[in-house]
């Protein structure tokens, strides 16, 4: 299990703070350097730490309360912030990973199996990055390849048989798109999970917990609730890919994700999701114990709802929901 302190840790050690994040991270050097003075030292500097304690968090609100599209772009896609494995880890008790989507191969960049979860049985699927280059060299950064979808599906069908709420974890740049994948049949793959997904007779919770890229993410995201972290983002293309198209000009990134209005806020009003799970302030990376707990407290409240429906309720309520998303009028 991956703690909390290892988290802060690896933070701090890789220095891996954003532009918008540096004077938070000054502030925090000299804030440590004064405790550590304080311990060696007989004068007592406690009320000059209290100060700038205060100072720091008033600082971590203004500035993480204010951040553009962009930046909470960048958030979702912090190299320390939690990933499924993570969560799975603090959130469940005696997960047993599956393998295989038993056609071609096992699909590295997702995840699943059976857990519990407050004592509840559930079947967890999620997307997987990887932390240094061998990991991500091994979950192909989070790309899933044909079969990876197709093990997901896997699992979901056999979550569906023995009547097991199934929880998605969405965090990927999008579906690989290397010939390999494409020549292994990508887009049925990611259609027909669309399709069998809309047909699951229980209850299906998904949750954006970084990136949610295009059909990649969508290809495990028809669940009959759709939450999103605070500071993840969803969108049918990156910021980066959308300026390159539009403008032809990556100095446009920051226009186009303001565009793309992808952040949680953005959707949660346009209907698209259902709930927003709010994180530690600076984001899940800064305390992941805590970011768990508050997804887990999500989860079991959604679930709870959820399972006091009937099969046919849950199918007829997830197709509802996903019919009535884009409204608009001529």
């Amino acid at each position: 299990m991956v703690n909390d302190k290892s988290f802060v840790k690896m933070f701090r050690m890789a220095a891996s703070f954003l532009d918008f994040e540096k004077k938070i991270m000054e502030l925090e050097k000299k804030l440590e350097e004064l405790r550590a003075v304080s311990k060696g030292e007989e004068a007592d500097f406690s009320s000059e730490i209290r100060k700038m304690h205060k100072k720091v968090n008033q600082l971590r609100l203004e500035t993480y309360s204010n951040l553009n599209r962009w930046q909470k772009t960048q958030l979702a896609r912090h190299p320390s912030r939690p990933y499924a494995f993570d969560y799975i880890d603090e959130m469940t008790a005696d997960f047993v990973e599956l393998h295989g989507d038993r056609r071609f191969g096992d699909g590295t960049s997702i995840i699943g199996g059976f857990a519990t979860m407050d004592d509840q049985p559930v079947m967890i699927i999620g997307q997987q990055k990887g932390r240094d280059t061998k990991e991500k060299m091994y979950r192909n950064f989070g790309m899933a390849h044909p079969e990876g979808y197709r093990k997901s599906l896997r699992l979901m069908q056999l979550a569906n048989k023995f009547r097991t709420p199934i929880i998605t974890l969405l965090d990927t740049p999008g579906a690989y798109p290397g010939i390999g994948a494409e020549e292994r049949g990508q887009a049925e793959a990611v259609a027909r999970n669309l399709y069998e997904m809309a047909c699951l007779s229980v209850p299906i919770v998904c949750v954006v917990i970084g990136e949610g890229g295009s059909g990649g993410a969508l290809a495990m995201g028809v669940g009959n609730r759709v939450l999103m972290m605070e500071f993840a983002v969803y969108s049918v293309i990156s910021p980066e890919g959308c300026a390159a198209i539009l403008w032809k000009d990556q100095a446009k990134t920051v226009e186009a994700a303001e565009a793309l209005s992808l952040t949680a806020q953005d959707l949660l009003a346009q209907g698209i999701i259902d709930e927003i799970v709010r994180e530690p302030i600076g984001g899940a990376h800064r305390n992941p114990m805590r970011a768990s707990h508050m997804l887990r407290r999500a989860l079991r409240r959604n679930l709870k709802e959820l399972t006091a429906m009937s099969p046919e309720e849950l199918v007829a309520h997830r197709r509802d929901k996903f019919r009535k998303i884009g409204p608009y009028n001529e």
